[in-house]
C-alpha cells in the first residue's frame, strides 16, 4: 500500500474528532459530579469568550444555559483535531496526551485572562486551579484513549 498523506491527515483528523466528542463527554460528566459535590455553580465564561470574539450573544437570558453547553462541545469536540495533528508528529499514547492536555490546559489559562472573562492563574485558589487541571486531565486522557483504541492496529 502507498503512502497517502491526504488520507493520514483526513484520517487523523476525522478520529480526532471522534475523540474529541468523548473527551467532551468525559469532561462534562467529571464537571457535573464535582459540581454536584462541591456546590459549585456552572461557569459562564465559554458564553463571555465567545462573545468577545465573535460578537455574538445569547438572544435572551433563558437562552444562555442551552448557548453555554452548545459552546462547550463545539470547542471541546474541535480540540480532537490537535490531538489527531499531535499523532502525525509521532507521538502516541501518554506523550501524545501529555502535549495534548498542556496545548488544551494551556491555552485556557492565557485565554480566558487575556479576554478579561477570568483571573489569571496566579490569582486564582489552588483549589480552583486543581479542580480545573482536573477536569481538563480527565478530558486530555479520555480524548487519547479513544483517539488509540480507534488507531490501534491489528
Amino acid at each position: 500500500m502507498t503512502n497517502n498523506p491526504l488520507k493520514e491527515i483526513g484520517t487523523a483528523i476525522g478520529v480526532g474528532i471522534l475523540a474529541g466528542l468523548a473527551g467532551t463527554a468525559a469532561i462534562t460528566i467529571s464537571q457535573m459530579i464535582e459540581m454536584k459535590i462541591t456546590k459549585r455553580k456552572g461557569s459562564d465564561s465559554p458564553t463571555k469568550a465567545v462573545s468577545k470574539v465573535l460578537d455574538v450573544k445569547p438572544v435572551n437570558k433563558d437562552k444562555k444555559p442551552k448557548v453555554i453547553q452548545e459552546i462547550h462541545w463545539t470547542y471541546g469536540t474541535s480540540w480532537g483535531v490537535p490531538r489527531g495533528l499531535i499523532s502525525l508528529a509521532g507521538l502516541k499514547g501518554l506523550p501524545a496526551t501529555a502535549v495534548h492536555f498542556a496545548s488544551v490546559w494551556g491555552t485556557e489559562l492565557l485565554m480566558l485572562p487575556s479576554l478579561d472573562v477570568a483571573p489569571p492563574v496566579q490569582e486564582q485558589e489552588p483549589k480552583t486551579i486543581a479542580i480545573d487541571a482536573m477536569h481538563h486531565a480527565v478530558y486530555a486522557i479520555a480524548t487519547g484513549l479513544v483517539y488509540d483504541a480507534i488507531m490501534e492496529k491489528d
